[in-house]
């Protein structure tokens, strides 16, 4: 007689039930089938295994590859056990004193780690997994003297210079697991890296915050900037590789939330490559030392749930090391596709007390569950085939040169050292070289870039995260508003004084309140400006329009395939520079895509060119983007490189990238541009040095008036700070072309109320602090330029000659205005007009005089026609 089975709960096979028709789980259903047990035929955790084996399997057909499972032969390279967290379950992390009595450094020295990557590459491994505590030297003053004594500035700028070396001495690929990084950390690693990582491990904050709780003192373990991380990783389009620990206290509900939270990061940039699911293991002489480790059917119900959660295409991992060898079947019945990295030489030094399988017992117990064991690369297939903009380009060839056609490893192959940074004779010119004078006689080839979806994301996501923010944002206040009327006679006494609530009443006037604020506007410009309009004869060249931010809003960025992608050559820059300098010109303005193919010196090549055509001209370039992108591409700290940038000949920094400096903002439009904290960090820095910039808004598409408000305050406080700021550039969000807007999620642009209104109190709040307002004739047309010029405005901005972006966005106001239709634009509304250098001095005569010779008129005009 059979024993009688217990009874299952009616909410565990309700949910059963529903994963069994493949019905999407919901989080309350994950959680309740994390309680499944028993592996007998029928009972609730061999049915959830069935359906998580169905769904991996399913996963593994669809990508070409059925019956495979995959893993990554390695090694191990522990660049500093030091660390300033205080984990309560890690035996990685030592002390100074512990390493001094065991007569070893504070950190690996490069020969070391060559060792360990020589070594690795002689026994076929192809991944160098770099492991190191968080910023040891912000906790211990050893590790600190050993870097300053080494010359490197912080532990992450060691973890780049070995990632170099090992690439181009041993050709592993470096998959760099640093702990918490910032974004400006994320661009400066990857490129140098295939694919980088870090464990989310939990979203409960309370084990973090709560005295008792495992990961208490430390600061790198707040779920929120662990989480943080992931979403910058995803931004910067990083192949990541994050999981959960499971067993350290958490509750079912939030092991769900994580496992959710790594899917919703995913599902927005489509980095993840793979989710560890990991077993916590008590250690010796660690405070959980006692604890108890976590329960087999227990850990394979959650990686059952994990499958399920994250569907047929995620790649789910379990360290083979972590569990008896009798239990990895289990694990692969339970939906696992992937055993992550398995070392033939180093042991894994986070849980040194469980060795690795040898890589043919793992290949033959994988075999007794009716799979074959390939290994594969530190980045997965996908990026593996689909490298931009995965893989950096200097990282590409030695991807290239260790993967077969199906994205895995060439089996067997010996890694070889490649050279990491490209040949300066990249800068070669290529595609539509003339798009700035094609847009408008030829046109554009298509209304959008071709991988338009792909790039630009869930478009339903943003619109649902954008429509109830702008709700209502836009209506302007009843013509008469008390609240208008008195902002107005508060800033009658003191323009930049007034409360946020009172700058936004008057970005909502109407009628003749809007007539009352841009009169006081005008007067507070005439007060400081006087009534000249200014402008500058100036050139814009945009070098290249090869561009892989992922800029929602932008029409003017292509891949390198697109038909409208372009990039200059050295000399065809120079050629324009050349004839900016024949019309007269004092400023170049320059900016670019970021183009993934640029030598690392492109920037400073740039420079060197404009200056070794035109010593004289006042070149004005890259944007705080572009700056980033120097940084990460040459090694150097912002602050060096914008040093470097200044002795080569740049005099300022134009303030554009800046957006909405609110990051829910920026996200929306933005995938992989800079956060608000770097563009200001970057600003800052330039003014710091001695390179004055301007600054910038872009308006009218997914924010409100408060969101000016607030960017406005924050240009105040950062001039309060550095005071570098020249001038304060309203840009209107051009819709007709931008991606964002064809999607449905952004409105089309400001109304000329709202560009009224933006320009008046931007003159009121910067009263004091910027002098100059600049309208943009490029955007606005002539009506509304001068409208804008008679509520607070007093520049024009410059002739242009070249004027790419907002063309290509749709902008139907032309790429140059001479300097008499400039002059005519102030004598329409009775001022007079004044040329001006780029920091609002007075050009020399020679230059005066060769913008108003013939010559210089008829360099102007041929400005406009292809070089």
């Amino acid at each position: 007689m059979s024993e009688p089975q217990t009874p299952v709960p009616s909410g565990l096979r309700r949910a059963l039930a529903r994963a069994e028709r493949s019905v999407t789980l919901d989080a309350g259903e994950a959680e309740v089938l994390l309680s499944a047990r028993g592996l007998a035929d029928g009972d609730p955790l061999d049915r959830l295994l069935t359906v998580a084996s169905r769904v991996r399997d399913a996963g593994l057909a669809s990508a070409g590859r059925p019956g495979i499972v995959t893993y990554s032969r390695k090694v191990f390279i522990p660049l500093t056990h030091l660390c300033r967290d205080r984990c309560h379950y890690c035996t990685f992390v030592t002390t100074p004193g512990q390493l001094r009595r065991e007569g070893r450094a504070p950190f690996l020295s490069p020969d070391e780690v060559l060792e360990i990557a020589r070594q690795g590459a002689a026994l076929g491994c192809k991944e160098a997994l770099f492991t190191l505590g968080d910023r040891p030297e912000d906790r211990w003053p050893v590790a600190a003297e050993w870097l300053e004594a080494h010359g490197f500035d912080s532990t992450l700028g060691y973890l780049r210079a070995m990632a170099i070396r090992v690439l181009e001495e041993t050709g592993l690929l470096p998959h760099l697991n640093p702990g918490v990084m910032t974004w400006e950390e994320v661009q400066r690693l990857k490129p140098v890296s295939a694919s980088m990582g870090m464990m989310l491990e939990t979203t409960a904050t309370r084990l973090w915050s709560e005295r008792s709780g495992p990961h208490h003192g430390s600061p790198d373990k707040e779920p929120r900037v662990r989480l943080r991380v992931l979403e910058d990783a995803g931004r910067s389009a990083v192949p990541f590789t994050t999981g959960v620990l499971l067993g350290i206290g958490e509750t079912p509900a939030e092991r769900v939330d994580a496992v959710l939270r790594i899917r919703a990061a995913h599902s927005r940039h489509g980095h993840v490559q793979e989710v560890i699911v990991q077993n916590f293991r008590a250690k010796p002489r660690t405070a959980m030392a006692a604890h108890d480790d976590l329960a087999l059917q227990e850990y394979v119900a959650a990686v059952a749930v994990t499958r399920l959660l994250l569907g047929p295409r995620a790649r789910v991992q379990a360290p083979p090391n972590l569990s008896d060898s009798t239990e990895l079947g289990l694990l692969l019945r339970a939906g696992v596709d992937d055993w992550g990295g398995v070392s033939p030489l180093t042991p894994d030094h986070v849980n040194p007390e469980r060795p690795w399988p040898h890589i043919d017992t793992l290949a033959a117990l994988t075999a007794e569950s009716g799979f074959t064991l390939r290994e594969r690369l530190a980045a997965g297939p996908r990026y593996v085939l689909e490298p931009e903009p995965w893989l950096d380009p200097r990282v590409r060839p030695h991807v290239a040169a260790l993967a077969g056609p199906d994205g895995l490893a060439v089996e067997g192959r010996v890694p070889a050292g490649l050279p990491w940074q490209e040949p300066d004779e990249a800068w070669t010119s290529s595609g539509r070289v003339d798009l700035h004078v094609e847009v408008d006689t030829v046109g554009r080839t298509a209304d959008r870039r071709s991988d338009f979806d792909a790039v630009y994301g869930d478009w339903a996501e943003l619109r649902s995260r954008t429509e109830e923010a702008r709700d209502g944002s836009s209506t302007a206040l009843a013509v008469g508003d008390p609240e208008v009327r008195a902002a107005l006679r508060r800033a009658e006494v003191d323009p930049a004084g007034l409360s946020d609530a009172q700058y936004l009443a008057l970005l909502g006037a109407d009628g003749p309140d809007l007539a009352a604020l841009t009169a006081l506007a005008d007067a507070v410009r005439r007060d400081v400006n006087g009534d000249d309009v200014t402008y500058v004869v100036n050139r814009n060249v945009n070098f290249t329009n090869v561009c892989y931010t992922g800029c929602r809003f932008c029409a003017f960025a292509q891949r390198r395939t697109d038909a409208d992608a372009y990039t200059l050559s050295l000399s065809e820059v120079g050629d324009r520079v050349d004839r900016a300098w024949a019309a007269g010109a004092t400023e170049i303005c320059m900016q670019g895509g970021i183009h993934p193919d640029l030598p690392g010196t492109a920037y400073l090549d740039l420079i060197g060119e404009v200056k070794r055509r035109q010593p004289e001209i006042h070149l004005h370039a890259f944007s705080p983007m572009e700056i980033v992108n120097a940084a990460a591409r040459t090694g150097l700290s912002f602050e060096d490189f914008l040093l470097a940038a200044k002795d080569a000949g740049l005099d300022s920094v134009p303030g554009t990238a800046a957006e909405i400096l609110d990051d829910e903002v920026r996200w929306v439009l933005t995938k992989g541009k800079l956060p608000a904290a770097t563009w200001l960090e970057i600003i800052g820095t330039a003014h710091r040095v001695g390179i004055p910039t301007t600054s910038t808004m872009m308006y009218g598409h997914v924010d409100t008036p408060a969101h000016w408000v607030a960017h406005l305050r924050t240009l105040a406080r950062q001039q309060d700070e550095t005071g570098g700021f020249t001038e304060f550039v309203l840009l209107p969000f051009v819709h007709h072309n931008s991606p964002i807007y064809l999607a449905g999620v952004a409105r089309p642009g400001p109304t000329v109320r709202e560009n009224r209104a933006v320009h008046a109190v931007a003159r009121l709040l910067l009263h004091g602090r910027i002098p100059n307002v600049q309208t943009s004739w490029v955007k606005l047309g002539d009506a509304g330029t001068r409208a804008v010029l008679q509520g607070g405005a007093n520049d024009l901005g410059g002739t242009l000659m070249e004027e790419t972006i907002s063309r290509m966005a749709g902008s139907e106001n032309g790429s140059l205005k001479t300097i008499a239709e400039l002059e005519a634009t102030a004598a329409a509304i009775g001022r007079p007009a004044r040329q001006r250098t780029t920091d609002y001095g007075t050009p020399s005569d020679e230059r005066l005089a060769t913008a108003r010779s013939d010559a210089g008129r008829q360099a102007l005009t041929l400005s406009i026609t292809p070089v």
